[in-house]
Parts: C-alpha cells; sequence; structure tokens
C-alpha cells in the first residue's frame, strides 16, 4: 500500500542473468519527471543549497590542511578520519535507519553536521584552528553521515516510489555535481578573499534550506515503505542477504576497491595542483569544477535512462581507470584539465548505476542495510586508501599515485566483470565480424551452439 500515486515497493529481482538489464521502470521517463512531485522537490531544492555549502567546505578544508602542514599525507589523514566511522560504524547505521522514519532521523542528523560546520567556522575566523580541530571535525562529519548517508538513500524510495527510483537518483546525484560546479569555484574566491572560515560559515547556515525542506513536507504524500521491526541479528540478516546475491555483492566489491584508491580526489588532484603544476587553490577548485561538469552530464544521461545495467557498471568502471591512468601521464595542465570532463562523466555513471541497481534488487525492509554496506565499503574505503595513497603520492610523486589508482580499478572492474559473467550464464566470445576483432559476452548455450562438432 501507498499513500501516495504507485506502488510502496518493488520486489527484489531474481539473481539470474545478472549482466542483463535491472529494469527500474516499465515506462520511459523525461529528464525531470521525479521534480513533478512535491515533496522530491522539497527535498531536491534543500539539498542544492546544501549541497553547495558542502562542496565549499570540502575544497576549504582540503586545502586549509595544506597550507598549515605543507603535506598530501595530511590531507589524506583528513579525508581518512571524515570516512572512518562509516567503516566502522556503517552497518549499524543501516540497522538503525531500517528502524524509524527516515524524515525525523534525516532532522537529526542534518542539524548535527550544521552545528560541526558552525563550530569549525569560529575557530577558523577567531585564528585559533590548528590541524586536530579539522581532524575532530572530519570526524565529527563522518558520525553524522552514518546514518545520514543510509538515510538519505532510502528516503527517495518514500517521497518518489520505485517507479520513479532511477530518475530520482540520478536527480539526486546531479543536484550534487551541480553544486560541485558553484561551491569550489566560490571556495576558491572565499580562499583568496576573505579565508577559509567564511567557506565553513556558509556551509553550516546552508543547512537551514534542507531541514526547511523537511519539515515542510507532507506526510500523507510519503509512499509506505516497510520498516524492520527490532530484533536480534539483524546485522547478520542483512550479510547473509548481501552475500548470497552475486547482483548485489559484486557490486559493491567493486565499489570497495574503486572507493578505496581511486576515488581520493582531494589528495590526488591537490598534489597536481600544488606540486606537479604549481598552482593555487584557484588551479584545485578549477579541476574539482572541470570534473563536476562531466559528472552533471553522465547523472543527466542516467536520468534518461529507463534501465540500471550492471554491464555498464564494469564499462564505466574500466573507463575510470583507464582515465586516471591517461590523466597521471599528461604533460600539460590544458590535458589533464581536460580529462577531468570526462573522468567526472564515467565516475558518476559508476557510482548512478551501482546506486539504483542495489536499491532496485533490494526488499524494502533490508535497503537501509544493504546501502549502508554499500556506503561503508565505498566512503569506508578512504580511511584505508587515502593515507596509503597520500604516502605515495609524496613518497613517488603525484603522477605514480594517480596511475596506481587508475591500475586498480581497472583489475578490479576486468577480474569481477568475469565472475558476473559467469554467474549470469555468459561466456567471453571473440571473433570478428566484418574483418574486425569483436570482443562481447554471449549466453554459453548460444556460444556452444556456435562451437564446431567434433
Amino acid at each position: 500500500m501507498s499513500t501516495g500515486s504507485g506502488a510502496a515497493s518493488a520486489p527484489a529481482p531474481e539473481p539470474h542473468d545478472t549482466l542483463s538489464a535491472l529494469d527500474t521502470s516499465a515506462r520511459k521517463n523525461s529528464m525531470f519527471s521525479s521534480l513533478r512531485i512535491r515533496n522530491y522537490r522539497l527535498f531536491f531544492l534543500g539539498q542544492v543549497v546544501s549541497n553547495t555549502g558542502t562542496w565549499m567546505q570540502r575544497i576549504a578544508q582540503d586545502w586549509l590542511v595544506l597550507t598549515l602542514t605543507g603535506s598530501s599525507a595530511a590531507v589524506g589523514i583528513t579525508t581518512a578520519l571524515q570516512f572512518l566511522p562509516m567503516l566502522l560504524f556503517g552497518l549499524y547505521g543501516g540497522v538503525l535507519v531500517d528502524r524509524p522514519r527516515k524524515r525525523p532521523t534525516l532532522l537529526v542528523t542534518q542539524t548535527a553536521m550544521a552545528l560541526t560546520s558552525l563550530a569549525l567556522a569560529a575557530l577558523t575566523l577567531t585564528g585559533q584552528v590548528q590541524v586536530w580541530h579539522i581532524y575532530v571535525a572530519a570526524f565529527a562529519l563522518g558520525l553524522a553521515t552514518v546514518v545520514d548517508n543510509p538515510a538519505r538513500q532510502s528516503f527517495v524510495t518514500e517521497l518518489v516510489g520505485p517507479g520513479q527510483l532511477q530518475n530520482a537518483v540520478s536527480l539526486n546525484s546531479a543536484n550534487f555535481q551541480s553544486a560541485r560546479l558553484v561551491g569550489p569555484a566560490v571556495a576558491g574566491l572565499l580562499i583568496t578573499g576573505v579565508g577559509t572560515g567564511w567557506a565553513f560559515l556558509l556551509n553550516g547556515l546552508s543547512f537551514i534550506a534542507p531541514l526547511a525542506g523537511l519539515l515542510l513536507m507532507r506526510s500523507r504524500e510519503l509512499h509506505t515503505v516497510e520498516r524492520a521491526p527490532r530484533g536480534k541479528g539483524q546485522l547478520r540478516e542483512g550479510l547473509r542477504y548481501v552475500t548470497g546475491r552475486p547482483e548485489l555483492i559484486w557490486p559493491i566489491v567493486l565499489v570497495g576497491f574503486i572507493g578505496t584508491f581511486a576515488f581520493n580526489f582531494p589528495v590526488y588532484l591537490s598534489a597536481f595542483a600544488d606540486d606537479v603544476f604549481h598552482g593555487g587553490a584557484g588551479v584545485y577548485s578549477m579541476f574539482n569544477t572541470l570534473m563536476a561538469v562531466g559528472s552533471v552530464s553522465g547523472a543527466l544521461l542516467a536520468a534518461r535512462r529507463g534501465t540500471a545495467r550492471l554491464r555498464l557498471l564494469i564499462v564505466a568502471a574500466l573507463a575510470f581507470g583507464g582515465l586516471e591512468i591517461l590523466a597521471a601521464a599528461s604533460p600539460e595542465l590544458w590535458m589533464f584539465a581536460l580529462i577531468m570532463v570526462p573522468l567526472g562523466l564515467v565516475s558518476m555513471t559508476v557510482n548512478v548505476t551501482t546506486n539504483t541497481s542495489l536499491q532496485m534488487s533490494t526488499d524494502p525492509a533490508m535497503r537501509g542495510r544493504v546501502m549502508a554496506l554499500y556506503m561503508m565499503v565505498f566512503l569506508g574505503g578512504s580511511p584505508v586508501g587515502a593515507p596509503i595513497v597520500g604516502w605515495v603520492t609524496d613518497t613517488y610523486g603525484a603522477r605514480v599515485g594517480f596511475a596506481a589508482g587508475g591500475a586498480v580499478a581497472v583489475a578490479a572492474a576486468a577480474v569481477i566483470g568475469l565472475i558476473l559473467a559467469r554467474a549470469g550464464g555468459l561466456r567471453l566470445s571473440v571473433g570478428w565480424h566484418g574483418g574486425h576483432p569483436r570482443v562481447r559476452f554471449v549466453p554459453r548455450e548460444h556460444q556452444e551452439a556456435l562451437a564446431p562438432a567434433v
């Protein structure tokens, strides 16, 4: 049952034909169809403001650490501390999210994140900030994120229903990345003009918008979603559920490798801006802005698609790693900057495809735990990877560090693609077509039928 239009939830698909399409809607959606829903419009508009502030703080935080310490490893430690709570407590956050209503939960987490940013702003504006203050603030934000991320991810279904889920997830990603176009640019102006403290202050105030949006929503128009009752063993139940489904566990493993070693952009891009191309905060902001241009394009393309295919995830992951290796070898600033656009596009394709396919393949009562595991692996890998890639970058140079991250992404995508193909009853077919070599996956029965008789 649903209090709004549409069904309350979608049944989880059977795990056969894993690399085949996982349709998220039976009909073709327009690019902005989810915005017709009032509650989702309020959510979306609040996130536009808050996401802009988040990107401002992210740039200001990284640059302040680099200014205070002169170390890429210190930037990596800050990133690690921000995502360490997700690694330690992410699964417990998913269990908590599956029990209560999502809207009150988000009101608490968004308020906590606002207060943390305002505290850091006060320290910075008064000239009292030290590196350990930034470390503590990053860890506090990470604690709030443990509950906030899975709650926001699963709340989307309550806002729009399963029929619009692909579109809404894609628009959320476009929202976040559009803010990435504005946030770094504003942060660069603030840092060079009045200092990093003002970026922290504006981010803290930006949380007023999502809080107001949550309070103005109409409860009767939210889609009813099954909530998990309190009970023992819910964490183990969630893990068993994921590990028993190849269409869930292997995409999570893939994004784990990518998130740990290849998505450490604060480390990579700040090092390229400062050490390789000898620029400043403006160059670092430019890299982030150009990546956001590609990310917005990738998110809008995903919003037009009616399906989330795991084969697209594998291809995008391979392209993502390859572009990182190519960027690492770029001798000129303009070449490196140009590659940031397609790199942002394929990175967003990886994010949206994984997010949508996991949500649509999961039973509603398990969705919080599954999304928490996904976020724990994707974001929680940074505490492990960020110090490692920071050390590699400091020791061997930014080019080696960036190329190594890309190589890990390529290797993980290739291996997991073969595993998913085997789980889906597919085999690798190598042959010639029109005078050119062709490599593709085909059903085993089809390949056996084409084989010559012995």
